[in-house]
């Protein structure tokens, strides 16, 4: 594999492989602080990032390498013109590896093509996350200590929210797994996803509109903030916008070993009182994305 651009990249086994490079990183964090020594990555960030851009870039220092990069579009020759293709073709001249976030669909593709070093997408548009899915993937590992047998809810975005896209195609190559998906009938997951990856893979599913009623059966909750632009009128969003935001009380339907995730940034959609609660993992998610791409980069650079 010379560069990440899509979840699809990898088979079962290389997830498999990435996640239990990561699970030996948390354990050994000593072993591996030398890994990347001398070894450069460049973050172009062509659109605003916190977690992603700051997860690279604290993976890169860890393993004793060094980072170079951009966090704006308007911080590069970008803003003189420069296309995506002389940008990365000059950065590759510097440095061993780039990651890069783009707000148009198959720039990192593009990138790929010329940059001689490898890519990793750090997201592009509606598209592509794939180390936000592998973040999504070590989590479910760590937390359930499996990738198999259970039932995992999404709720929320489910039309627009490329990490749910993302994280259905990725958990749907696992056996056993169930989703029930949770969302107002504006935000339905697009039946393209349920045709190509769920009905195409067997893959058992139902579709339900109320958290509450839905909590019971979960053993995965992945939430999703809904959003006001998304909904035709003002009524409906005002009508139904409550219905999706996590709160004690909603949790309180939920199993004892729960585990609730959230891509991040939240705004509403989990009530702060919920965070001191242990089903709660989404904070153990953020710091799950930093160890995935230290194991992802080494991949990439071929250190063992």
């Amino acid at each position: 594999m010379d560069n990440l651009l899509s979840i699809t990249d990898l088979s079962v086994n290389e997830i498999d492989e990435l996640i239990d490079k990561a699970s030996d990183i948390i354990k050994n964090p000593d072993d591996y602080r030398e890994k990347c020594r001398y070894k450069k990555l460049a973050t172009l960030f062509f659109e605003p990032s916190t977690r992603t851009r700051l997860s690279f870039e604290t993976a890169m220092l860890d393993l004793g390498g060094s980072v170079v990069g951009f966090s704006e579009a308007q911080a590069s020759s970008a803003a003189k013109g420069e296309s995506v293709a002389d940008t990365v073709r000059t950065v590759g001249c510097y440095v061993d590896i780039i990651a890069m976030r783009h707000p148009k669909e198959g720039a990192p593709l593009v990138a790929s093509m010329h940059a001689g070093v490898p890519i990793i997408n750090a997201g592009d548009g509606g598209h592509n996350h794939p180390t936000q899915t592998l973040t999504d993937l070590l989590t479910i590992k760590t937390e359930k200590g499996r990738l198999t047998n259970m039932t995992i809810g999404l709720c929320g975005d489910l039309k627009f929210g490329r990490t749910v896209h993302s994280l259905i195609e990725a958990m749907s190559r696992y056996e056993g797994i169930n989703f029930v998906l949770i969302s107002p009938d504006e935000l339905k997951l697009p039946n393209y996803v349920k045709q190509e990856t769920l009905d195409k893979k067997g893959i058992k599913y139902e579709e339900i509109k109320d958290l509450a009623e839905a909590m019971p059966k979960l053993d995965i909750l992945y939430m999703t903030r809904v959003q006001r632009e998304r909904f035709f009128n003002e009524e409906d969003y005002i009508r139904l916008k409550d219905s999706y935001i996590l709160t004690p009380d909603k949790l309180a339907f939920g199993k004892a070993d729960l585990t609730v995730m959230h891509p991040l940034p939240r705004v509403n959609e989990i009530s702060v009182a919920v965070d001191d609660d242990p089903r709660a993992a989404y904070f153990r998610q953020v710091k799950n994305g930093k160890f995935i791409r230290m194991a992802l980069i080494m991949k990439l650079l071929g250190i063992s």
